[in-house]
């Protein structure tokens, strides 16, 4: 039995023959060349807040959420896309970057919506996860002025939904699309204020070059991208890893399930056969597991005329 959430990194990992060992708030780390602040901190058991961050897809640095200290460095840099060098001292943790991270995210809670007790990723949000993180207990903002927070909801798509009102523009979606899919069906529209993740202009998901993949709705942090069948069934109580039983690739996936009921299939990223990702049929098509035509157990028979026994 797996535990639903693997450890993120937060970054992929580099392989280099050189190594290079730093000190992270006090702890002497090496890690090998190329390895990013943030995933030398994570893989030596120091927690960094992220949100834009993701060890399936290449560095951002968009959220401002994994700020660190560096001794000798001014400012404020992102861990994510600073690399371990050799000598470093550096601090995930302090008054300066406790008060940054709260700011950051009561930012982006002053354009969310507050409706996390019937959220559908309620328990399995990275948003609410850093808030509580950082200790937000209060906005000072308000809600009053200009928001997203009625944006419609777009879902065309029959396996998930897209929430555009609880965007917060972390461009891992597109990111997933483009280095995991290599769709690029997804796109940031509009400027500053104005951004919104697209899937092509006035075009809902549906009609796009979108192809039901759903690295998109992997990569969410929120519940932007929602899978149909958490907002239908809730969310999944454990996972066990098992092996796609459609083609004959092998794909390793992870089923979370709640009882009985598979409630959505995810890829296990250690699958040697796809190396975290998928199919639109592994992801979504799930319904088999529990279908009535379903066959349970082995059957044979000995040449072609004759009917189908089952055996031990």
């Amino acid at each position: 039995m797996q535990q639903l959430n693997d450890t993120d990194y937060g970054t992929p990992q580099r392989a280099s023959t050189t190594e290079v060992t730093l000190e992270i708030d006090g702890q002497s780390v090496t890690v090998p060349a190329g390895t990013s602040l943030m995933r030398a901190a994570i893989e030596s058991g120091i927690s960094v807040p992220k949100l834009c961050a993701t060890d399936s897809l290449e560095p951002f640095g968009s959220c401002r959420l994994c700020l660190v200290e560096i001794e000798g460095r001014r400012g404020f840099p992102a861990s994510c896309t600073t690399p371990a060098e050799a000598g470093m001292k550096v601090r995930t943790q302090s008054d300066k970057l406790a008060k940054l991270r709260h700011d950051v995210i009561e930012l982006y809670i002053s354009d969310h919506p507050l409706d996390c007790l019937t959220c559908a990723a309620n328990g399995d949000c990275e948003l609410q996860d850093m808030a509580g993180a950082v200790g937000l207990r209060n906005v000072r903002y308000g809600f009053d002025g200009t928001n997203h927070l009625k944006d419609k909801k777009d879902e065309s798509n029959p396996y998930f939904t897209y929430d555009p009102s609880k965007c917060i523009v972390c461009n891992r979606c597109v990111r997933a699309c483009e280095e995991t899919q290599g769709t690029f069906a997804l796109t940031i529209s509009g400027r500053g204020f104005d951004s919104r993740v697209s899937p092509g202009q006035d075009q809902a998901f549906m009609d796009s070059e979108c192809v039901s993949c759903g690295a998109c709705v992997q990569a969410c942090p929120t519940a932007t991208l929602q899978d149909k069948s958490v907002i239908s069934l809730g969310m999944p109580t454990k996972s066990v890893v098992t092996t796609c039983a459609y083609c004959g690739v092998g794909c390793g996936f992870k089923a979370e399930v709640k009882g009985e009921q598979v409630v959505r299939m995810t890829p296990w990223k250690d699958g040697q056969t796809n190396d975290g990702h998928w199919c639109v049929t592994g992801r979504f098509a799930s319904g088999y597991a529990t279908h009535n035509d379903r066959i349970t157990q082995p059957k044979i028979r000995r040449k072609i005329t004759d009917p189908w026994q089952g055996v031990s």
